[in-house]
């Protein structure tokens, strides 16, 4: 049974209406055999041998160096799913929609996949920023979203599943990583929206409690491409190590600007949490060799589940193209979608919310289990060295997968965060 542990950040009560009043729109009827306008849940076409799966990614704009992929991953799914038969006898149907990098669009998209095409579940999101945009628009319309991607913590929605790692599974096994190496001060470099400000909170609550300095933080807008000013504070202050919270296609300009003043994993390492094997290849490994990132999967995680996926995804979108973290993640949130649906016997979202404790899945990154009361899943968290090629090889487990403890219940240093 979900028990969430605090009230969510709500959209502006403009958008918000907005999107409540296309959410709402629609007459087919709902699997609970009422109609749309008096349903307390979201309204679901089972009718004929289809339902339909809404995709929502960006397409377009400066997040798509990262999500097209994602949306590969999850279609990758759907057509082996499909294969193998369905889900209770019908065959997936994917939509898609372009969030195109901004998160209002996010809000109105997801709303138009809930009412107009009806679908049984929505995944995808990337940013936390369209994530919390999305929140309130799922949760008015009880209606289910597969959220993908590692992101901040200190959030649980009773209709989000989070197949991506939360705090205690990416941001401190990366940070109690660089304890272990002797690092002891740090540079903060992020994006300037939720996830890097939140995440960042988090990181000097961290360092507070665990004898580390943080000698610099610096945030850019989405999409920013200037980086020199920022590159030479990290120059002259000589941290021990950067912790990298950037997203999206800048992080193409700022390493390539600090390399240009002479900094390198040797000099200065940094740590990452939102660049994968895809996002290593666009930025070129040239400049990221040597670098660490921290994530639950990489695509030379051994064993015959990612090798399978892996095969599978070269077979489909070409021999040369990567996995990564997040489209693994995208790629589990479907099959435990499925698994949560046939526990339940039905696709009515509160049937499926109800079989989710328990379910797992023999996933590319390890066995994942899902944690009822949260909606957030188990992972073993990676700590990965980025090769001259661009692959990511792993140094580091944790042995055993991670429980979800998204509100830092566990930590008494982050009593205040939450």
């Amino acid at each position: 049974m979900f028990t969430p542990s605090r009230r969510h950040a709500l959209l502006p009560a403009t958008l918000l209406a907005a999107a409540v009043v296309l959410a709402g729109c629609g007459s087919k009827v709902s699997s609970s055999g009422t109609s749309a306008a008096s349903a307390p849940a979201a309204s679901i076409d089972t009718a004929g041998d289809t339902v339909k799966v809404g995709l929502l990614n960006s397409l377009s704009g400066t997040m798509a160096i990262s999500e097209v992929t994602v949306k590969n991953s999850l279609l990758l799914a759907v057509d082996e799913i499909n294969a193998s038969g369905g889900v209770l006898g019908k065959k997936l149907t994917p939509v898609s929609e372009d969030g195109a990098s901004d998160w209002p669009t996010f809000a109105e998209k997801a709303g138009k996949l809930i009412s107009v095409d009806k679908v049984a579940a929505v995944f995808g999101g990337w940013t936390s920023a369209s994530r919390k945009q999305m929140l309130p628009v799922f949760e008015k319309n009880k209606a289910l979203l597969f959220y993908p991607v590692q992101y901040e913590g200190l959030e649980a929605s009773p209709y989000i599943f989070y197949s991506g790692a939360t705090t205690n599974q990416q941001i401190i096994p990366g940070l109690d990583y660089l304890k272990s190496q002797g690092k002891k001060t740090l540079y903060l470099v992020g994006s300037d929206y939720v996830f890097p400000r939140t995440a960042n909170k988090e990181i000097k609550a961290y360092a507070a409690a665990n004898g580390m300095t943080i000698v610099g933080e610096d945030y850019k807008p989405l999409g920013n491409t200037e980086f020199s000013a920022i590159v030479d504070k990290v120059k002259a202050a000589k941290p021990d190590a950067v912790f990298n919270t950037l997203n999206g296609d800048s992080n193409v300009a700022f390493w390539k600007q600090y390399k240009s003043v002479g900094l390198t994993a040797d000099t200065t390492p940094v740590i990452s949490v939102s660049i994968a094997e895809e996002e290593a290849k666009a930025i070129g490994p040239q400049y990221l060799a040597g670098q660490l990132t921290a994530w639950n999967y990489y695509m030379t995680t051994p064993g015959a589940a990612n090798e399978k996926f892996v095969k599978a995804y070269q077979a489909k979108y070409g021999a040369d193209k990567p996995t990564s973290d997040p489209m693994e993640a995208a790629y589990v949130s479907m099959y435990l979608w499925k698994a949560m649906v046939e526990k339940a016997g039905s696709f009515d979202v509160e049937k499926v919310k109800a079989a989710a404790e328990g379910i797992t899945f023999d996933a590319p990154e390890g066995t994942v289990t899902v944690d009822g009361t949260n909606h957030h899943i188990s992972k073993t968290a990676r700590i990965g060295k980025i090769g001259t090629d661009g692959t990511i090889t792993e140094v580091w487990n944790s042995g055993q997968p991670i429980k979800p403890d998204p509100f830092l219940k566990t930590y008494p240093w982050a009593a205040s965060l939450s």
